[in-house]
Formats: C-alpha cells, structure tokens, sequence
C-alpha cells in the first residue's frame, strides 16, 4: 500500500503505528506523522523509526491514506488548514469521536472518508474498533480493516448512526469494567484483603472472565450461560446477584449505554 500519514501523535495513534508496523502492514519508512507537539513528533520517530512529515500540508501531499488523529475540538483547525493540499486519490480515516463524515466530506471536496471508533484496549493489540464507509471510500475498507485488526477487532457497520451504539458499548466501554474493578479492589479491602492481594484477585478474575466469555462464544455459549453455571442455588454468587437485582442492575446498564450514545449523537450534530 502507498504511505500512511497521522496528523496527530497521541495514545492512540502509536498504538496503531506499532500495530501496523507489527503486523506488515505498513514498513516504518512508508508511515509518517505530524503533532503540534514536536517533542511527541520526535519521540514517536525514534521509536518507531518513522519519518516527520514537517507539517501537516506537506504531510497530507505525502501520504495515500490519511489518519485523523486529533482531538475532536482541533479537527475544524486541522481540515481548514489541509483542505488546500488534499488530492482527488486520498483516503481519510477519522478516529476523532463525534466527527461525522459529512462534515470532513464538506471540508475536505467529498474525499473518501472511513469513520472508526476504536477503544483503549487497542494500546495492548487488543482493540475493538467499528468503522463506517462512505459510498467513496466502499473499495478501500479492506485496507481500512487490515490497519484496525493489527491492534484488535475490526468490524464494519453499514449506517453511521449506529457508531453513536457503538460508541457507548466497546467505545465508552472499558472504563465500565474499570469501575467495576475499581470498587471490587475498595470492597476486598474492607472485608479484609491487602490492597496489593486485592489489586491481583480483581484484575485476574477480570481477565479471565474476559478470556473465558471469548472462549465461550466461539463455541456458542452466551455470558448467561456462563453466569448460570458459576451460579449455585442458595450459594455466595447468588446472595451476591440478588443484591444487584434488588438495586435494578439491569435499568442501569440500559440507562448508563442510553446516555453514552445520547451523548455520542449530540457531539455529532445528531
């Protein structure tokens, strides 16, 4: 594939350029980036051994593929500032959250956009990232797809609404499980467990719950078969869930995913 540009240095962004780079999906020298912070620029570049594009125009006339990493409060500045050096082959991919496609298309002269939204797990190659096509951009999603599965899932949606449900689900997602975590370590304290001891349990009952639904589903099984089978009448894992039961569980997760995506809709004009 022709050259890989990121406006936009942070987190995410290097986890995909080591991703790709990983993977083989792109070589070093074919991946260039830009950041206003040029310390960030310069640190990326020796890590990876990718090259500095200078600025952002230069960049964009560089590349076959651009990525949109900046912040979604920076995108207005950076499509102005570029719109003047996009030529008619280039493909835009936008990470930016609350970004739609219309409104880098009206920027950018109606450009093939891919929109995505990836999550934080993405940072250890384990992403799950949703990605919507513009009608211009349908012949690139297989190269759109290869960059994304180097650091996770990747999947397709054919309607840019349900980015909004995808937002709220895997995007806004990891920090729900965070929580959970988070008060399970505070409450094993409480009842007596060291921080440290705690901090172990938690975390590894958390990954292996995680590794064992995955499992699980590969072979047909659902979580609540599995939370059928680690539920014994009368047992502790029962006392437990009808604690959450009596606090209506359920409502709550309904109304915690309703806000996200309400959310997601009014930062994309919707």
């Amino acid at each position: 594939m022709a050259k890989i540009g990121f406006i936009g240095a942070g987190n995410m962004a290097e986890a995909i350029i080591k991703g790709i780079i990983d993977a083989k999906v792109y070589k070093a020298k074919d991946i260039i980036v830009s950041d206003i912070r040029p310390q960030r620029v310069k640190t990326i570049c020796k890590k990876y051994k990718v090259t500095s594009a200078g600025d952002n125009c230069k960049l964009v006339r560089m590349v076959g593929t651009l990525v949109l990493s900046v912040k979604p409060q920076n995108m207005s500045q950076v499509l102005d500032e570029i719109k003047g050096s996009v030529g008619k082959n280039l493909l835009v991919v936008s990470i930016a959250a609350g970004i739609t496609t219309k409104r880098i298309q009206k920027a950018l002269s109606s450009v093939p956009v891919v929109r995505v939204m990836p999550n934080t797990p993405a940072l250890i190659g384990q992403g799950a990232a949703a990605l919507y096509a513009t009608k211009k951009a349908q012949n690139r999603v297989k190269d759109v797809k290869r960059i994304f599965s180097a650091v996770g899932l990747a999947i397709e949606v054919n309607n840019e609404k349900l980015i909004d449900a995808v937002t709220a689900v895997s995007g806004s997602g990891p920090a729900y499980f965070f929580l959970l975590m988070e008060e399970m370590i505070k409450t094993a304290q409480k009842l007596g467990l060291k921080k440290e001891l705690a901090e172990i349990l938690v975390l590894q009952t958390a990954k292996g719950a995680g590794l064992l639904a995955v499992k699980a589903f590969i072979n047909g099984q659902t979580p609540d078969i599995l939370r059928k089978l680690v539920t014994s009448p009368g047992g502790t894992t029962q006392a437990a869930l009808k604690v959450f039961s009596k606090r209506n569980f359920e409502k709550m997760i309904k109304e915690a995913l309703n806000a996200a995506a309400k959310r997601s809709r009014e930062l994309s004009g919707g």
